[in-house]
């Protein structure tokens, strides 16, 4: 971390000695902090160290859970109809999602395409021409490092919620229980009750006929007896599944019944998601001294972004704070509404967000504060994938209600439904208004200028660790040849691009 003689107090103080003794100019240049020594002086001040894996335990991908995990991950054989992935919609070349704004899952054209071109089967349930899942594809990178909730709406919550812990230090609450209420069957952490209910959704992975009817502890049942070989509905023609168990739970003489739970499904699903560390950005080398690694321009966006609008920044650290560059909290910041929405409102195409949840009025339209690491590489943006362009999303939280009212709807697919957007998003921006009139909202009304606007943008480029980039470094994430595919079902991702 960068060593630096000048507090917080220490620089204030300078300046206003500076202001109020008249000094003259050799005195300025002598008590004048530099730009890195005002980085630092803030960067201290709230705890950035640039690093937010400091006193974790991380899963490497070379242990055997994870590689175990990262052959499910990639097979269909999860998928009720065989015909989908985890890795459909959070691939590791594509930011740890879909390069979509809304995903297709079930159903698709080419199950094996992803990214843009994936299209919905038009004899697919409930085919419009457009996407079939109401929100963003979330990245799987660094989820490891969330101690509160995952969802956008927070649906798997940490009940403690302690610090450092991917919320291991008590229950879990989870759609299979009640608001508040742990879930006995969670698992250990965030992400292993994260994992547990991507296969329970019928437009990701589901479908519409597997299990139909029945409960999620049923549909998990029977994924365990397809992976057993005891499934006749859809068996495998290919199962080698037990030895890839005995593998990665190093157990090689247990049986089938013993290992292959879904449980231990979501434990070692989990853990190969959570080696999913990427975090050795040019904004971590600055911080840990290399005083060449980042941009002036983007030095000075750190100070806009960590500044308050008090102090002449952006206020953008109030919401996502931390090293891990988010709150875990929820707020009302009006992103686009587009897309089939989650069933809510008049005609089921709004999407109330943390409401759903909660019940609580102030939480209509309130989605969780996402995380910045790798931000450049983990769009289309928003909850529902919105905006496609980083300035956008940008200049929204800057002025949500002129960035709707002058919204390109050409930035998105042409599939993608747009019908009721303007209408919906004016909802969320009215209860922005409504929060923000009553003094519950943490959304500052700051004012950039366009160079401001390119140097927070310069900043948050920083935040990217140049392997996401990196087809060979991220290889180890991307079973080749030399994995065992156990059941013959492995995606093999295609694009289009």
């Amino acid at each position: 971390m960068i060593q630096s003689p000048w507090t917080v107090s220490g620089v204030l103080a300078c300046l206003l000695l500076l202001g109020g003794c008249g000094g003259d100019s050799n005195d300025k240049a002598r008590f004048q902090p530099t730009l890195d020594e005002r980085v630092a002086a803030v960067a201290q001040q709230q705890g950035i160290s640039g690093d937010p894996s400091v006193g974790r335990s991380l899963p490497d991908i070379a242990s055997p859970k994870a590689q175990l995990g990262m052959q499910l991950f990639f097979s269909k054989g999860l998928g009720g109809d065989l015909d989908s992935a985890c890795v459909s919609c959070h691939h590791p070349m594509l930011g740890g999602g879909d390069d979509l704004s809304l995903s297709i899952g079930v159903e698709a054209v080419q199950p094996d395409l992803l990214g843009p071109g994936r299209l919905h089967l038009s004899t697919g349930t409930h085919f419009d021409g457009g996407p079939t899942v109401p929100r963003n594809a979330p990245s799987t990178f660094n989820i490891v490092f969330y101690d509160e909730v995952l969802f956008h709406d927070g649906r798997v919550e940490s009940l403690d919620k302690t610090a450092g812990l991917n919320g291991a230090g008590g229950g879990i609450r989870t759609p299979d229980s009640a608001f508040g209420v742990a879930d006995p069957d969670a698992g250990a952490n965030l992400s292993i009750a994260q994992a547990r209910f991507p296969v329970t959704s019928p437009e990701e992975m589901r479908g519409f006929s597997f299990e139909a009817g029945n409960n999620n502890a049923a549909l998990r049942t029977h994924l365990e007896q397809r992976l057993r070989g005891s499934d006749v509905e859809l068996a495998l023609v290919t199962n080698q599944w037990l030895d890839a168990f005995r593998q990665g739970f190093e157990q090689p003489a247990a049986d089938a019944n013993t290992l292959i739970t879904y449980d231990n499904v979501a434990e070692a699903l989990a853990s190969y998601q959570n080696s999913q560390v990427l975090i050795d950005s040019p904004w971590k080398a600055y911080r840990e001294g290399d005083l060449q690694a980042i941009s002036d321009q983007a030095k000075r966006g750190a100070l806009l972004f960590y500044n308050s609008k008090e102090q002449g920044g952006a206020g953008c650290a109030g919401c996502h704070s931390g090293d891990f560059l988010t709150d875990e909290q929820f707020h009302v910041v009006g992103m686009p509404q587009v897309g089939r929405g989650k069933g809510d409102g008049p005609d089921g195409s709004e999407d109330f967000g943390r409401f759903r949840e909660t019940g609580d009025a102030d939480d209509k339209y309130a989605f969780r504060t996402p995380h910045l690491l790798n931000v450049t590489e983990t769009g289309p943006w928003g909850h529902a994938g919105g905006y496609t362009s980083l300035e956008a999303v940008v200049r929204h939280h800057l002025n949500p209600q002129q960035a709707i009212d002058n919204f390109d709807f050409s930035q998105l697919d042409p599939a993608v439904q747009v019908s009721n957007m303007t209408a919906n998003t004016q909802k969320a921006l009215d209860q922005l208004a409504s929060l923000r009139l009553a003094g519950k909202s943490q959304l500052p009304e700051a004012v950039l200028s366009d160079e401001q606007v390119d140097q927070l943008l310069a900043f948050l480029e920083t935040l990217t660790d140049p392997c996401v980039k990196d087809r060979d470094c991220m290889a180890k994430w991307i079973p080749d040849n030399t994995i065992s595919d156990p059941d013959g079902l492995r995606l093999q991702a295609q694009s289009t691009l």
